[in-house]
């Protein structure tokens, strides 16, 4: 029979994809159209869109390119696939982090940044005299544009006497100087001030002002001699009589020693300490704008580089339409005196407006150009990437997106569907992992992939139209595509007590006064950007935090500690409702560990209980083995050839470098005495390698893992090994091993959890399981408020705060509260009608 050649019938065919959990699979997809890949969380739709399919489009294309061109790329694994053919060139758009600097912004990641220079550089108004400067020369981050003083950061950081001595009714002998290094440093500098002649015993503040100046300011190092244990009086003793000192000493001011120890000290915890006492202000010279004064001086309608970065891009728009048009008085001078500069100005104007227009579609409009990218969600980061692509006019490519409706309130969702159709009308092909309804029933072509996760996905359960997978039973998908499913009833909660906050002002908040039921489960909802993490994730957990004594763990921001973002809540207080909060949980996305060696059981706590079993076996009790020598991070435990990691590393010229498995272990990990010993006939790494599911039947006796495996397989977890990689975890699979971990300590009460979007990579099934977990512990006598977009989530939420009505500037206020069905009646909520189709169809009403 012949072979038909797929590219002339525009399909891509995949047989025999082995890609993490699939099952040899055979699928057929259309090329030109919107596919989306649906599935429960761990069905192996990734591991089908991204693993086999954009992994193998790379590989294709990096063959194309010079061995030295191929070491410039993060390259993905060689994937398990028999074939694939009319597989066209391939983009990817997965979820991820920007840049952790704050140097990265809105305005690098789309490029627009690299316009506006342009437009600075060749059309700006520029001072009578001044020499022309180029694009390079707005940027702060080259060392043409930089600002001197604050080289490009646009804050300079100082040691000032208030964040030194923060008590200043402390003696220098009680440590009134903060600052100065603990211990023996310490004390010797306080040694060297006695000789000096400085009063260690009188409260600072009682000290003269030019004392303290010199003791905290001076550049001066003196070296004098010290008497070790003297009193002060009887080291004025040895002085007069020239004793012989216990050694002679140094002198460093606090200021001195702070900036030095930060500047040069390789120990991140000695670095972290001395940043405490650094006050960051803006610059001097630039005032914050980061720039050389000469490029701020350049105006363009009559604002510099630096200003017109900080307005929205919707105010931005709306400024540049008039000289896109040549409509402006300017624009007409200009093109009568100088007709070329106005040609370059229009042109220049008109691909700025275009790409700002995408973003506007993209309901982006609040963002401003100087936005650092650590601060953006993940959602706001693809979209941004996903402006810049239907600006690049590329034809004949695919492109995979991985859940780009992630933090996307429904009314956006409508502006990301346009965009996708603008990409698919110019020639591309769109594969889409998703979860999202609205988008699944906007596509041309639906791969299902399941049942279940895990073990129990990796089989294409249906590819064609919607409409067609309303006949597949074995679907999890079609339930709730066709509105298949109920909500239970429940009895709703009126609230009795309230937690106040007044006179909250942070980002697009101004002066608000807001209110979170006590002892029920909220759901804060709005459009991206309106203001909900900002209330709930910053300002309500710093609050409630500062009340209870616990420090916040700042967002990890890598790259050096003075490039991070620093935003203040200016205003706001608790006026009630503490008293029946005795503890906060934040239940985020962060990453449980940042290696390889961190994993669901050590994060969960129930890898200490599988030890302890090894460790009482009779084999172990003969060999005297401990429950550490069951842990594969220490030496007596651990495969002496991999150090425990399971796999070495094999570096290749040009190549990705590959991680091949242990040849000593096999990617066991442990060493062979250690893997020995057995419990029921499993050793420790076989324990590792089981699944949650799996390992929850092993363990049935045992009540303390079994409890831990009942939770982590009720979030929807059944699927994860034991032994999974805290890198290997998505942030939705971190968050609910954090939200696992929470649930199987016996609550007493009394606790607020906050979550923000529990819901980002969950299947609506799975979303259901964790309405019914968060149930459980506001039954349990505890308070949830979670930030969501997920209409399941809001309609089973006993509460619901809408803040808006809008984004950035035209959002930051509460525009209505009170039960789902009273919420979805409101006429100014932009969330109502999404929670009123939902209501409707979940009741059958």
């Amino acid at each position: 029979m012949k072979k038909t050649d797929s590219r002339l019938d525009g399909r891509v065919r995949v047989r025999g994809a082995r890609e993490h959990n699939l099952k040899n699979v055979d699928v057929e997809i259309p090329r030109d159209a919107l596919v989306v890949f649906t599935g429960v969380s761990g069905s192996g739709k990734s591991s089908l869109a991204f693993g086999t399919l954009y992994a193998e489009a790379q590989r294709r294309y990096l063959e194309s390119v010079s061995p030295y061109a191929r070491r410039l790329f993060h390259q993905m694994g060689v994937p398990q696939v028999d074939e694939i053919d009319g597989l066209p060139p391939a983009v990817a758009l997965q979820q991820q982090r920007g840049s952790p600097t704050t140097r990265s912004s809105v305005g690098s990641v789309t490029m627009l940044s690299n316009l506006l220079r342009m437009l600075y550089s060749r059309a700006g108004d520029y001072p009578r005299g001044q020499a022309l400067l180029y694009a390079e020369s707005f940027s702060p981050n080259t060392p043409q544009g930089a600002c001197p003083t604050c080289h490009g950061l646009g804050r300079i950081y100082d040691a000032t006497e208030a964040s030194m001595v923060p008590d200043p009714s402390l003696s220098i002998r009680e440590r009134a100087i903060a600052a100065w290094p603990p211990a023996w440093h310490g004390q010797n500098l306080r040694d060297i001030a006695v000789t000096l002649g400085f009063d260690i015993d009188k409260p600072w503040r009682e000290l003269s002002k030019k004392d303290r100046d010199w003791l905290l300011f001076t550049e001066e190092q003196p070296t004098v001699p010290v008497y070790a244990g003297y009193e002060p009086s009887e080291v004025r003793r040895a002085l007069k009589r020239k004793e012989e000192p216990s050694y002679q000493g140094t002198f460093t001011g606090a200021r001195r020693y702070v900036l030095h120890t930060f500047a040069n000290t390789e120990s991140a915890l000695m670095k972290k300490r001395v940043s405490q006492y650094l006050v960051s202000t803006d610059c001097p010279l630039c005032k914050g704008k980061r720039l050389k004064l000469e490029a701020l001086s350049v105006k363009f309608a009559e604002l510099d580089i630096a200003e017109m970065s900080g307005l929205p891009l919707k105010e931005l728009a709306k400024l540049l339409k008039p000289y896109a048009s040549g409509t402006t008085p300017r624009w007409r001078k200009l093109e009568a005196e100088h007709p070329e500069k106005a040609m370059v100005t229009q042109r220049i104007v008109q691909d700025l407006e275009a790409r700002v227009a995408v973003m506007l579609d993209l309901g982006l409009g609040y963002l401003s150009l100087e936005r650092s990218t650590p601060t953006l969600s993940p959602g706001e980061l693809q979209r941004l990437r996903l402006a810049t692509q239907v600006r690049s006019n590329l034809f004949g490519v695919v492109y995979v997106l991985d859940e780009p409706s992630a933090g996307l309130h429904p009314a956006d969702t409508k502006a990301l569907l346009t965009a996708l159709d603008q990409l698919k009308q110019a020639g591309n092909s769109l594969f889409v992992v998703e979860h999202e309804l609205d988008v699944i029933r906007h596509a041309d072509w639906i791969v299902d992939v399941g049942p279940a996760a895990g073990e129990h996905g990796g089989q294409i359960l249906y590819s064609g139209p919607p409409k067609g997978l309303a006949s597949i039973e074995t679907s999890h998908t079609r339930r709730f595509l066709f509105s298949e499913f109920k909500l239970p009833p429940r009895e709703s909660r009126a609230p009795r007590e309230w937690l106040k906050l007044s006179g909250v002002t942070r980002n697009n908040l101004e002066r608000l006064d807001a209110q979170f039921p006590l002892g029920l489960l909220t759901s804060v909802t709005g459009v991206s950007g309106s203001g909900k993490s900002t209330l709930v994730s910053q300002v309500l957990v710093e609050l409630v935090s500062a009340h209870l004594g616990q420090t916040v763990a700042p967002d990890e921001e890598e790259g050096s500690e003075l490039e991070r973002t620093v935003v203040h809540t200016l205003g706001g207080k608790i006026v009630s409702g503490m008293d029946r909060i005795k503890r906060l949980v934040r239940v985020d996305q962060k990453p449980i560990g940042r290696t390889p060696r961190s994993n669901l059981a050590t994060y969960t706590g129930l890898f200490d209980y599988v030890r302890k079993l090894f460790a009482a076996t009779k084999t172990a009790r003969s060999r005297r083995y401990d429950a550490g020598r069951f842990s594969f991070n220490v030496a007596k435990g651990g495969c002496e050839t991999c150090e425990g990691e399971g796999f070495v590393m094999v570096e290749l010229l040009f190549l990705p470098s590959v991680y091949a498995p242990c040849p000593t272990c096999h990617g066991a990990r442990y060493n062979a005495q250690t893997l020995e010993v057995r419990y029921r006939d499993k050793n420790i790494a076989d324990v590792l390698a089981m699944t949650v599911d799996a390992a929850w039947k092993f363990f049935e006796d045992e009540p303390h893992i079994h409890r831990s495996l009942d939770v982590l397989r009720e979030v929807g977890l059944g699927y994860l090994r034991l032994g999974q990689a805290a890198t290997e975890l998505s942030g939705g699979e971190a968050q609910r091993i954090k939200l696992a971990t929470e649930l199987q300590r016996l609550s007493k009460g009394d606790t607020l959890y906050v979550l923000d979007e529990p819901t980002t990579g969950l299947h609506p099934s799975d979303v259901e399981r964790l309405v019914i977990q968060l149930e459980r512990l506001v039954e349990a006598g505890n308070t949830v408020v979670v930030v969501e977009h997920d209409m399941r989530v809001v309609a089973g939420s006993d509460w619901v705060i809408d803040m808006g009505p809008g984004a950035g500037d035209e959002g930051g206020s509460v525009v209505v509260t009170g039960l789902p069905t009273q919420v979805a009646q409101s006429k100014r909520s932009r969330t109502a009608p999404y929670l009123a189709e939902f209501l409707a169809d979940a009741t059958g009403s």
